[in-house]
């Protein structure tokens, strides 16, 4: 299969499944207006997506490195569609929080970043990985740079309920968007060498202290870009500038997104991928903490907005470069949908504790200096990380 049409299909599915997911917090003031909830009530639902994301990865991940990611990302497709739709028509609080945390986070899972970007590496030479993985980062963030504005007009066209129902059935469009991705393993063949089961590839992780440091560097990026994602909008509102602006803001995050996954995607392949992940940690508490005491004006969100965005998921690419490098591509998607469990775990506390905040206090702020400090600690987590790979590792991979 041409080169070309594999990685169009792999950046138009991250686009639809990263842009449908990220106009989630567009819904969380006309529902809890509509519905009398308060703001936790949305974001605990939305924090539960994230964390079920994160814990059925490493399942769904170990199910494509068995079957292929074509037929999980279609799965997982057909999946979002009814849990969305199961958002847009409940009145029940315990009912939405099922279909939007429990459906949705399954769906979203199989039908995400992880699954496609270990599809991609898998079916592409090593020179051309990490430029593949900065493209299909940076396809998703367009998606979300395109979709947010388009589910913002829809609500203010039709109403919140009817735009979820617009994303329910939109997200059928990546059934046929993963055919390409038919990364099946080639049977064994009888006298090969015997290759490394799932369980010592997983033992092996384990024991390495660099996956423990990818793990808990990428909570971070969770906690950063679920916050952002679910609360900027609300943070905006609280700021008494126009809804619009919020709607803005998560767009050009997106649109910014594309320099810095393109960016750090040939980075990946040419420099330290570890000197570049302290990089970025340690630039986006610089950014934040400037963000924190500027005055709040359309024009600071938005530049903060374009700031944040060079930096949003310009931790994916070196992430998985080094997953990749350090464990093999044979179960690649399994290593990488366990150390994205880390990122989801960031993110279900981005998400949920972003809305107690501000439901205790009325503000933000203490969010945003918790998330200053946890970007300090990213930065430090991730000297130790081996930048490399045994010979052992770089013979199966």
């Amino acid at each position: 299969m041409a080169v070309g049409l594999l990685l169009a299909c792999g950046v138009m599915t991250a686009a639809l499944a990263m842009g449908l997911r990220q106009s989630f917090g567009l819904f969380l003031a006309p529902m809890t207006t509509a519905k009398q909830w308060g703001a936790a009530d949305f974001s605990f639902a939305i924090a539960l997506q994230v964390l079920v994301n994160g814990l059925t990865q490493p399942l769904w991940g170990q199910l494509a490195d068995r079957i292929g990611g074509r037929r999980v990302v279609m799965l997982g497709a057909a999946l979002q569609c009814v849990g969305v739709l199961g958002m847009a028509l409940t009145d029940s609080r315990l009912v939405f929080t099922l279909f939007a945390g429990l459906a949705v986070g399954a769906a979203v899972s199989a039908a995400g970043m992880p699954v496609i970007m270990a599809s991609l590496t898998r079916l592409l030479p090593e020179t051309l990985r990490g430029r593949a993985t900065g493209l299909g980062t940076a396809g998703s963030s367009f998606g979300q740079f395109l979709v947010v504005p388009l589910a913002h007009l829809a609500i203010a066209s039709f109403g919140w309920q009817a735009a979820l129902v617009m994303v329910a059935l939109t997200s059928l469009a990546m059934i046929p968007l993963a055919l390409p991705l038919n990364d099946r393993p080639a049977p064994v063949v009888a006298g090969a060498p015997a290759e490394e089961t799932a369980r010592a590839a997983l033992g092996r992780a384990f024991r390495t202290p660099s996956f423990w440091f990818l793990f808990f560097g990428f909570w971070v990026c969770g906690l950063h870009v679920s916050f952002m994602a679910v609360h900027l909008p609300g943070f905006v509102a609280s700021c008494h500038l126009p809804a619009a602006v919020g709607a803005g803001a998560i767009s050009l995050i997106g649109l910014f997104n594309v320099v810095g996954s393109l960016s750090a995607g040939e980075i990946s392949g040419r420099w330290s991928r570890r000197g570049l992940l302290v990089g970025i940690y340690a630039l986006r508490g610089v950014v934040m903490a400037v963000f924190l005491f500027v005055e709040k004006t359309t024009a600071s969100v938005l530049i903060f907005s374009a700031a944040m965005g060079v930096l949003w998921l310009s931790t994916v690419p070196p992430t998985v470069a080094l997953c990749a490098r350090n464990f093999g591509t044979r179960w690649l998607a399994t290593i990488f949908g366990l150390v994205f469990l880390g990122h989801q775990l960031g993110g279900f506390t981005g998400a949920w504790l972003g809305g107690l905040i501000f439901d205790r206090t009325g503000s933000y702020d203490l969010m945003w200096s918790l998330c200053i400090a946890a970007a300090a600690f990213a930065a430090l987590v991730h000297l130790p990380v081996r930048d490399g790979a045994a010979k052992a590792v770089l013979a199966r991979a």
